[in-house]
């Protein structure tokens, strides 16, 4: 495998909405999910879960779930990543169910898409869906909640950066400055 260094990683990722017909390898699938086990985590709790899709049908019912976010679909493999509420809470309660879980599983959705990235592969982070039919969908019991849906491929594109702001507009030196 061709890996990037961190940096490179960063700064070449992009969101892919267009997919190649190859199928991601599995060993490339684990090295994601290698790296997505040694995110950081509230407690070292590790409170998410994930759900890998590959079957057709699963793809377009998510695919519909995420507002008609047909892209999804033709991705040869989607992550759905989610908070487990629970594992959290038994440690930190109400704080750790509505906050710790779902930073423990955003972390652990950037940590993929990074991963992905650095194995040459494209992945777009969707959190515009129905809850209730992604729960659905990945048969999620009600402690678990989804938060990103992110489809996984070979790009089939190659979007330009889209205009950042610079440090100067979101870091705070003591305070945020009014009428930010």
């Amino acid at each position: 495998m061709n890996e990037l260094n961190f940096f490179e990683t960063v700064s070449r990722r992009r969101s892919i909405r267009s997919f190649q017909l190859k199928p991601v390898e599995d060993e490339k699938i684990f090295k994601i999910l290698e790296t997505v086990n040694l995110a950081p985590s509230a407690g070292n709790l590790q409170a998410y879960e994930i759900v890998l899709v590959r079957d057709e049908e699963r793809k377009k019912a998510l695919a519909e779930a995420a507002w008609a976010q047909w892209f999804i679909a033709e991705a040869p493999v989607v992550f759905v990543v989610c908070a487990n509420k629970r594992r959290s809470a038994v440690r930190y309660g109400s704080r750790g169910e509505n906050l710790y879980s779902i930073n423990d599983a955003s972390i652990a959705a950037a940590y993929l898409e990074l991963a992905a990235a650095a194995l040459g592969l494209g992945s777009c982070w969707v959190g515009a869906f129905r809850d209730e039919m992604v729960s659905k969908v990945i048969e999620a019991p009600s402690h678990i909640r989804p938060i990103a849906i992110i489809p996984v491929g070979y790009p089939a594109e190659s979007p330009i950066r889209p205009r950042r702001r610079g440090f100067k507009d979101f870091l705070h030196s003591e305070k945020i400055r009014a009428g930010v």
